[in-house]
């Protein structure tokens, strides 16, 4: 994959840029869901508001746990540092809440001024919040890249023209060969920047 003519990276959040220990699966389970579905579409379709709003509650308390402990991942503050120095705009697009961020913020002082959370736009794979910072940055979507850590985050880069680039610090995803490239460290994708800003 080429890295030229890049005009601006944006993240996923839980699992990219931070880590908030959050196990979707246990989520699942005490809400006694079926395996693997889709969390928000599930929420969405229940037919009672009020098993709506206690889901709601649950997954809001799971959600701000997580982000009260969320630490940095490895390399993810000194690639945006590097993205600020070289004048690259950044945003974050996340499934999470406001509020979970913004405790996430708090916490871990997230220099990231542009982002859209799931009150902002249609949850991924939706790609509109991919595309509404790539308005707000005057970019055409296929000179972003969107980086995430799970195959939402590559389908909704697809689906809005950007290129993806898979965050697997394991190396064991099973649906990396979705992704335009994966990286298993920050490190790796801040050389590559480099060079191809360098190169520019």
């Amino acid at each position: 994959m080429t890295l030229a003519n890049v005009s601006a990276v944006l993240f996923d959040l839980d699992g990219t840029l931070v880590d908030s220990g959050l196990d979707f699966q246990v989520l699942r389970e005490a809400l006694a869901w079926p395996a693997d579905v889709d969390l928000l579409a599930y929420l969405a379709a229940l037919p009672s508001p009020i098993q709506r709003a206690a889901a709601e509650q649950t997954i809001h308390e799971f959600e701000m746990a997580g982000a009260e402990v969320s630490t940095w991942m490895p390399g993810a503050q000194d690639l945006l540092a590097a993205l600020a120095a070289a004048r690259i705009p950044v945003g974050i697009v996340t499934r999470n809440t406001r509020a979970a961020f913004e405790v996430c913020r708090a916490r871990l002082a997230i220099p990231i001024a542009n982002v859209i959370t799931r009150e902002d736009a249609p949850a991924k794979p939706d790609p509109s919040g991919l595309l509404f910072l790539a308005e707000r940055f005057s970019i055409l979507p296929e000179n972003a890249i969107y980086v995430g850590d799970y195959i939402y985050d590559l389908h909704a880069a697809r689906a809005a023209g950007m290129r993806s680039c898979l965050y697997d610090p394991s190396g064991v995803a099973s649906f990396a060969n979705e992704a335009d490239m994966s990286i298993r460290h920050f490190d790796q994708l801040r050389n590559f920047l480099t060079l191809a800003i360098n190169t520019q």
